[in-house]
């Protein structure tokens, strides 16, 4: 059974979002990190919560999960901490599937929620040897922020599909011979089809993440 750890977010999540059960084939055991906001996570990453989501995913075990993902992809940064104190298989962030992406595919483009809070230590923290061939994210994106980061505005999903659209777009006028795209966001995925179409391109994303890492599950 999946595990997820959930940031103390409020805004709706619709299906394709890893903290909607309905994303997955399978049930879903979830268990919030109420210190966890995305301020302390994505703003400005607060390595006291590393104990948090220990403590939580702790939890997760003792309910039944058999491997464990979160609801951001800025958690790379914590990757090996957590889970080295977990007994589950951990993965952090679907940014973990950016070397194997690019072993597939060449080059790869990342999209994310806030590039100005995307680090090379968040790379670094989910195995990749250094950036990838092109970052894109949604900063300048108002429905989207204004939803998933600053928390004023309910989602309007056609208005951040319509965002995402373009800066996947913008991603490849900007940066052509791309091979693949890797969604950051765990918000992301309910528009990874709309991204596959203006792309043309294999996306890999948290829902792909959790699939592989239940199949590879003791």
């Amino acid at each position: 059974m999946l595990g997820v750890l959930m940031l103390a977010t409020s805004f709706r999540r619709p299906v394709g979002d890893i903290g909607n059960p309905l994303t997955f084939p399978f049930p879903v055991l979830y268990e919030t990190v109420p210190k966890a906001s995305v301020h302390r996570v994505v703003k400005e990453p607060d390595r006291l919560l590393i104990n948090e989501f220990v403590a939580a995913g702790r939890l997760l075990e003792r309910r039944g999960a058999k491997a464990i993902s979160t609801s951001c992809g800025f958690l790379a940064l914590f990757q090996s901490e957590i889970q080295a104190q977990l007994s589950v298989p951990f993965a952090a962030s679907s940014l973990l599937q950016v070397p194997e992406a690019e072993r597939r595919h060449g080059q790869v483009g990342v999209l994310t929620a806030r590039r100005a809070s995307l680090t090379g230590a968040h790379f670094l923290g989910a195995g990749c040897r250094g950036l990838p061939a092109a970052v894109a994210g949604m900063d300048t994106s108002p429905a989207f922020t204004s939803a998933i980061v600053e928390g004023t505005a309910d989602l309007d999903e056609q208005a951040v599909e319509r965002e995402v659209a373009e800066v996947a777009s913008s991603l490849l006028r900007e940066h052509r011979g791309l091979g693949a795209i890797v969604l950051e966001c765990t918000n992301l995925p309910p528009y990874a089809a709309m991204v596959r179409e203006v792309s043309g391109l294999p996306v890999y994303d948290s829902t792909t993440l959790c699939l592989d890492l239940l199949k590879a599950a003791p």
